[in-house]
């Protein structure tokens, strides 16, 4: 087992999750104002479990004997739109999921950050599946009856 191999898998992780905590955690008190009380309630919880998840990195860093660090996170933009929310969020995903996965998978031998990085990436999965639902859902019953299911 590599330990400085899964500190630093662990940490960029930690780092990334914190910063789409907050991101998640803003469109949700966005989507509240609006009056969306299904998805401001769905993205405050996604926010709250990604902060899990930092929390449960930063153990296991600390565990291996590593530093855990607060690193600058790049801002994130804000969206209106619900629907040009999920698009963008949806387009992260497709594109982080499998790479999150390759990583989990190159980290077998540490068994304890492996199961970690493995419920993770199940999560994330199962949360670009709902994106992907709603937004066929959206093309199959429109934007505004879509809306009105949201609030």
């Amino acid at each position: 087992m590599d330990k400085q191999k899964s500190i630093q898998v662990l940490q960029a992780y930690a780092t990334g999750l914190a910063t789409q905590s907050r991101a998640h955690k803003v469109q949700s008190q966005l989507f509240a104002s609006q009056g969306l009380s299904k998805l401001a309630e769905k993205y405050a919880g996604h926010a709250d479990e990604e902060m899990d998840n930092v929390n449960k990195f930063v153990e296991r860093i600390i565990d291996l004997g590593g530093e855990a660090k607060v690193e600058a996170s790049p801002a994130f933009p804000i969206y209106a739109d619900p629907v040009e929310f999920i698009k963008a969020d949806l387009k992260i995903s497709v594109e982080q999921v499998p790479v999150l996965m390759q990583t989990t998978s190159c980290l077998a031998d540490d068994f304890k950050t492996y199961d970690l990085l493995r419920e993770y990436a199940l999560d994330e999965e199962e949360d670009m599946y709902w994106m992907q639902g709603q937004l066929e859902l959206i093309e199959k019953i429109g934007v505004q009856n879509w809306l009105v299911q949201q609030i």
